[in-house]
């Protein structure tokens, strides 16, 4: 694959109505983008509307929605014409990353460009190089499917330009993906507000501590000396152990260096614990097994996780 020399962040406004509609049928209706380079930190924009299939005229709701009404369709060009004119923008799609806020604006590109006889190739050429940067910051940060509005929030920024502008959406987007990029401790110590701490005080300058802290008390109350358990309560613990792990992974994959060392391989013991518990689990219920038996080294291993407090 080529080398990476641009960002492409693009949106779609939509057919939409308050009775409701099928995916299918919300044919884009506009396409927004912005362009970022990678070496420059140049932006330029991309923003048309497109002419859908459907005679019909927009509902009240889908005009106060996305401030489109029938006179601005009536001038745009067809999706294949829009889409075209949006290739010759990007400039290069192998240089090219692209990026959505959601996955449903590629659903769009993927339906409308079938719709359209588009062929395959471009958009499977685009597909490869997507990224639904909205799950990757629900995934680091935020740990809910936040709005780019909500988003910005966290990083104290305001949205720019006009809601629902799809251009403007992408731009705001691109905003919350260089703060995520370029300020990776902010990102991480919205990670722990959100993920491990929720509304609990902490210290910055103590945050080893209280981590360890943190973790010493969930571990605490997962297995204890045990090592049989029916497969109903195995099950349960199970889960108990995955939360865990999906709760603290990020320490392990953080950008910033504020985790300790300590603390970095409580989490990987963790983790390495649930894939073997799982394993066992699963060779259990596969005999149709009744009760599950840890091996000796498995408790060991959960059961001396703790750090001692210092």
């Amino acid at each position: 694959m080529a080398e990476v020399t641009q960002f492409v962040f693009f949106d779609f406004e939509m057919l939409c109505s308050e009775k409701g509609m099928t995916f299918e049928s919300m044919e884009a209706i506009r396409l927004g983008a912005v362009k970022y380079n990678i070496k420059t930190g140049q932006i330029t924009t991309f923003d048309q509307y497109i002419k859908p299939k459907s005679n019909q005229s927009l509902s009240s709701f889908c005009k106060e929605l996305t401030g489109i009404d029938d006179a601005h369709l009536k001038k745009a060009s067809s999706f294949k014409v829009v889409f075209e004119d949006f290739l010759t923008w990007v400039g290069g799609v192998k240089k090219s990353r692209f990026f959505s806020w959601s996955p449903s604006d590629i659903s769009r590109l993927r339906i409308d460009a079938a719709e359209h006889s588009i062929p395959d190739g471009t958009i499977t050429k685009i597909n490869k190089r997507y990224v639904d940067f909205q799950a990757i910051f629900s995934k680091r940060v935020s740990k809910t499917n936040a709005s780019v509005e909500s988003a910005l929030r966290m990083y104290g920024l305001p949205f720019i330009g006009e809601k629902h502008n799809p251009m403007y959406d992408s731009y705001n987007t691109l905003r919350i993906y260089l703060n995520f990029l370029n300020e990776p401790i902010e990102s991480d110590l919205l990670m722990l507000k959100h993920f491990i701490f929720d509304d609990e005080a902490y210290s910055v300058t103590r945050i080893n501590q209280h981590l360890t802290e943190k973790i010493n008390h969930d571990l605490s109350t997962l297995i204890g000396e045990r090592d049989v358990f029916h497969m109903k309560d195995a099950r349960k613990m199970l889960k108990r152990t995955r939360n865990l792990v999906n709760k603290y992974n990020n320490i392990l994959i953080n950008r910033s260096g504020l985790f300790s060392k300590e603390n970095m391989s409580l989490v990987d013991k963790l983790t390495s614990f649930y894939h073997e518990f799982l394993g066992c689990f699963e060779e259990h219920h596969s005999y149709s097994s009744k009760v599950i038996i840890l091996d000796d080294f498995a408790v060991k291993r959960v059961s001396h996780l703790q750090l001692k407090q210092g």
